[in-house]
């Protein structure tokens, strides 16, 4: 198991100090470095910045939402970024929610996982420097009643391998088609306890695909990759009081009450009358006693809280989840705790005979 680092959104107070840990993550030997967008900040911006500042990390966007860009212009971004960092960068995709897609973006939330599938499809075609023409349900290149022509991607990847593409997925049915479509999986609230489930359905995809056919194992060479929010520290009430409120943001705020995937997560992972609670108080206005009713048994499970002793011995349960690259998200005061976070993970992965 590698260890990642996430990095979150930039413009949210800590971007100087972003930098400095993507420097530090570099020079102690994580993977990869990854980096969101919203609406606000977007990744491939930040992660030049980053490519520039850095020398052997990879650049991970987590992720490049799909209603914000045609294919072609992902693809487009992708092969520069991949060439300007000398072949580093790693395609995180997703879809979003209808709230940013339709309020934001203006493209209509709808079919997500049929739309998903043939955006993948033209990303791959064009970072293969095929012509593309493209006849799908909701994308069709060239458009057929004008003066479009079929091209092909003008910039050449540093890599002769593909770009390896990441999607990020919640639901059953967007799990199985990531088995089926990427070469890995971007994870929110990962609780090992309850990852069977839910790489059981990246499996089903993986073998409807045809993956390990030959006797091999379908997630050979997949990348399960959670992000998982980190405190060291002797205080426990401290630890759950530092992650709770983003839990609460997600839980309670990352949607309406109708459609908000990152709840109907938290109710099938048997918080369903604490999921309620959390957003009815969000979306009324009370973000801190949202907070304060996330269950410290569902942080604990989704982070790694408490004394380095603790964290080391709860990374054995990653590695049995099946997590390749564990991405952390360190949580502190300052800049300082916040590095320090970075080292210390360092550290007890080594103890751990991790690589």
């Amino acid at each position: 198991m590698r260890l990642g680092l996430n990095l979150g959104y930039w413009g949210a107070g800590n971007d100087k100090f972003n930098v400095t840990l993507a420097e530090e993550a570099d020079r102690l030997g994580y993977s990869v470095v990854w980096v969101a967008e919203a609406y606000g900040s977007d990744a491939p911006t930040v992660l030049s910045f980053i490519g520039a500042r850095t020398e052997q990390i990879h650049l991970g966007a987590a992720v490049m939402q799909i209603p914000a860009r045609t294919p072609a212009m992902t693809a487009m971004t992708a092969a520069t970024l991949d060439s300007l960092s000398g072949g580093r960068f790693r395609l995180g995709l997703g879809v979003s929610g209808p709230q940013v897609s339709e309020g934001w973006h203006g493209v209509r939330f709808d079919a997500p996982l049929a739309r998903t599938r043939e955006y993948v499809d033209i990303v791959r075609m064009a970072l293969r420097r095929e012509v593309v023409a493209y006849d799908g349900r909701h994308f069709t290149l060239p458009l057929p009643d004008g003066p479009g022509k079929a091209l092909n991607l003008g910039v050449r990847p540093m890599r002769e391998d593909q770009i390896p593409v990441y999607l990020a997925a919640v639901g059953p049915k967007n799990l199985e088609l990531t088995g089926e479509i990427a070469d890995g999986w971007l994870a929110i609230f990962f609780a090992p306890e309850f990852a069977g489930e839910l790489v059981g359905s990246i499996e089903t995809g993986a073998r409807r695909a045809g993956k390990g056919s030959q006797g091999g194992s379908p997630l050979a060479g997949f990348d399960i990759v959670p992000t998982v929010p980190v405190v060291v520290t002797d205080d426990l009430d401290y630890a759950y009081a530092a992650v709770s409120g983003y839990a609460a943001l997600y839980i309670g705020g990352m949607g309406s009450r109708e459609k908000n995937f990152y709840n109907q997560l938290a109710c099938r992972m048997g918080f369903e009358t604490e999921a309620k609670l959390i957003q009815d108080l969000y979306l009324d206005g009370r973000a801190r006693d949202a907070a304060a009713a996330v269950p410290r048994e569902f942080l604990d499970s989704t982070s790694l809280l408490g004394p380095r002793e603790r964290i080391r011995d709860r990374l054995a349960a990653y590695v049995e989840a099946g997590v390749t690259t564990l991405s952390v998200a360190p949580y502190g005061p300052s800049m300082e705790h916040r590095r320090a976070i970075v080292r210390t993970m360092a550290e007890v992965a080594q103890e751990a005979g991790l690589g």
